[in-house]
């Protein structure tokens, strides 16, 4: 097994994303190792060690993705013995050129509280876990988006993700056992129609989610989430809600195929 460093002077997730992504297209198995703030060049030095000591213990060189803005610290890293990757150095003179302008580059300046996106995440988790799960309904008209379901099909994750990520305000609520029989949309929810959309799962994959919480149960069956799901999935279809099966996709896939269906602006950058 060969290992794989992600390092820089700031977060490291920057490295971290670069790097996972371009590894995601081998199948093979690596040891990840994350080494964020290396400020200093002894500390610098000691990571060096680290890399050159994985040389002589795995089946091959290291493989280094790394982020820095300090030359110096730069160069310690890249005279390890390993494969060794630069992206920000690698991408900064062409685009320099293209641009006209040149670079200004800055510790911290891409994953700090001071960038500029901060504060509208922060306000978005906040309004996140106020209206989880239906917890709030007097703040649905502030909402960016407000997902729907049946319990446990995702909407919570996501609406955290959306927050986080794009500083999206995502409000949520659940469509619960009692509701079936009579299932519409609360009166708050339905004066803000263009802003709901839906997600729905497979019942034996809602099983599987729901018999971790309480397994055996009637809560957890096949059955039940069969019943639940396809009372759901018809209200979607009356009220002409957009929705979205999250069986086969992660937080971060249906996270951006709601932003790409409902053309909400991220507010990231």
């Amino acid at each position: 097994m060969r290992t794989a460093f992600y390092i820089s002077d700031g977060t490291a997730i920057t490295s971290e994303v670069f790097g996972h992504a371009l590894l995601s297209l081998f199948p093979t198995k690596l040891n990840h190792v994350t080494i964020p703030f290396v400020e200093t060049k002894e500390r610098a030095m000691e990571v060096k060690v680290e890399i050159d000591a994985a040389r002589s213990e795995d089946e091959g060189r290291a493989i280094v993705f790394h982020t820095f803005v300090d030359n110096d610290l730069r160069d310690i890293i890249a005279s390890a013995d390993a494969m060794e990757y630069d992206f920000l150095n690698y991408f900064t003179t062409p685009i320099e050129r293209e641009l006209g302008v040149a670079a200004v580059p800055k510790t911290h300046r891409t994953h700090s509280m001071h960038e500029k996106t901060y504060d509208s995440r922060i306000e978005a988790m906040n309004y996140a876990l106020a209206n989880d799960d239906g917890g709030n309904m007097k703040n649905m008209k502030d909402a960016d988006v407000i997902l729907v379901g049946v319990s446990r099909s995702g909407k919570t994750p996501t609406s955290l993700y959306l927050a986080l990520q794009y500083g999206i305000k995502a409000a949520n609520y659940p469509f619960v056992e009692e509701d079936m029989d009579n299932l519409k949309l609360p009166p708050e929810i339905k004066a803000v129609k263009e802003k709901v959309f839906g997600l729905t799962i497979t019942p034996q994959r809602l099983s599987a989610i729901r018999n971790e919480r309480r397994a055996n149960s009637r809560y957890a069956s096949t059955r039940q989430c069969r019943i639940e799901l396809k009372e759901v999935e018809m209200l979607y279809k009356k009220e002409r809600i957009p929705y979205l099966d999250s069986t086969h996709f992660s937080v971060e896939e249906i996270s951006a195929k709601i932003l790409a269906e409902t053309g909400l602006q991220r507010h990231k950058y």
